[in-house]
């Protein structure tokens, strides 16, 4: 294939990058956020049990996960623009249908299957993507964690918005309120068409996507993340979506959850801005093993300490700190060692690992609570699994990967 000028397209700019991306990710996670506020007001409706509606959330991080590897492939070849317009429609599509939903299988397919794929295609790994192939290396762990603390803004914002919707319009109005509003990606989306993907010609690449794979699954580092990552998402995902009933089952009133969860999204603003300015300076693994272990030493204190809305803060805000503070360091380190050519489809293959651990989260919150009537289990595993991935980040070397010669065919 031709190319039609030896001079390089011009990239996107800095704030185009960052003011688009950062405002689509904003809506994407700040929507997700919230649906733990759904939990009771939709079993009660239903009657369903709580292991219904965190199946169903389960299978969407899952759904998210798979969704992920090929909406990066999709992206790293003809841009971000089809991805992003694709999961925009899907959001809005999935939200109305978690609506009406009147079964658990159509609830699993809608805030499940469809809101999962949306998910891929509108967060980091797509995002990521494009600032890695938009701006420069000195400046990617920053624009990363700008980025993040975008979602992390999209949470402190969109959660006691949507518990507002919910208290004001009822379930079902509000996911339908929430529907419209994810519809306002598609047009921020078109903001992002890369000038290097014009006419739908992929870029050249010195390795196909195989030799991309083969390479990053035989370097134990990539492992590494791929199992800190794990451990990001049982724990996230355990905390966001069952926070709200164990905070009500302890007799506390239900907006102490919705403001623990906006406290949690607004520091995060800080955590995950201050983990990109960290990661030009030092090491993303000793980063990472940092935010793993005080995780799981605020957790210990959180269940030590007497249960109040003072206590929840404090843990919303430690944990804040911490929450998605993950996500700019564990993507930088990816593009430092491996190169941006395949970023995205190698971070989707990360967040891949990242949903199996939410799926096992959020899924064993709602099945042990069911059968023993407590939480206290998974909040034992959510920390003996940050140890986990503090100890195992350690190893991890950044430096740019050496390889013996480029491969003859782009991918």
């Amino acid at each position: 294939m031709n190319s039609a000028s030896s001079t390089p397209p011009k990239p996107l700019t800095l704030a185009q990058v960052l003011i688009c991306g950062g405002a689509i990710v904003t809506l994407s996670m700040g929507i997700r956020h919230g649906f733990g506020l759904w939990l009771q007001p939709v079993t009660q409706a239903q009657g369903w049990t709580r292991e219904t509606f965190a199946f169903a959330i389960a299978i969407q991080n899952l759904a998210w996960g798979v969704a992920g590897i090929f909406s990066g492939m999709l992206a790293d070849r003809f841009g971000a623009l089809k991805v992003i317009l694709v999961g925009g429609l899907l959001y809005a599509l999935g939200l109305a249908g978690m609506a009406y939903a009147s079964t658990p299988l159509l609830f699993a397919l809608s805030s499940g299957i469809l809101i999962g794929m949306a998910q891929a295609g509108t967060t980091y790994a797509v995002i990521y993507g494009v600032i890695g192939r938009n701006i420069p290396a000195e400046k990617r762990s920053w624009a990363m964690g700008i980025t993040a603390a975008a979602g992390s803004f999209g949470q402190f914002f969109m959660v006691p918005v949507e518990g507002i919707f919910i208290a004001s319009f009822g379930w079902q109005q509000a996911l339908v309120l929430l529907a419209m509003v994810a519809l306002l990606i598609v047009p921020l989306g078109l903001l992002l068409r890369e000038p290097g993907f014009a006419k739908g010609a992929p870029p050249k690449r010195d390795q196909t996507i195989a030799q991309a794979l083969r390479e990053a699954f035989g370097y134990p580092s990539f492992v590494m993340l791929m199992a800190g990552y794990f451990v990001c998402g049982f724990q996230v995902v355990f905390i966001g979506v069952h926070l709200p009933s164990y905070l009500k089952d302890h007799g506390l009133q239900p907006q102490v959850a919705s403001y623990a969860l906006a406290l949690v999204g607004l520091f995060n603003i800080f955590g995950t801005y201050t983990a990109g300015q960290l990661g030009q300076k030092l090491a993303k693994k000793n980063i990472l093993a940092f935010i793993y272990f005080g995780r799981s030493i605020a957790i210990i204190a959180f269940l030590l300490a007497p249960l109040t809305p003072t206590s929840v803060y404090l843990f919303a805000a430690v944990m804040g700190v911490l929450w998605l503070s993950t996500v700019p360091p564990t993507n930088a380190a990816i593009a430092q060692i491996f190169g941006v050519a395949h970023l995205s489809m190698l971070s989707g293959f990360v967040f891949f690992s990242h949903q199996i651990g939410s799926f096992l989260g959020v899924w064993l919150g709602g099945y042990l609570y069911d059968k023993t009537g407590s939480y206290d289990v998974v909040w034992y595993i959510s920390i003996a699994l940050g140890v986990f991935a503090a100890l195992i980040n350690l190893p991890v070397r950044e430096a740019a990967i050496q390889r013996r010669a480029p491969a003859a065919q782009g991918a």
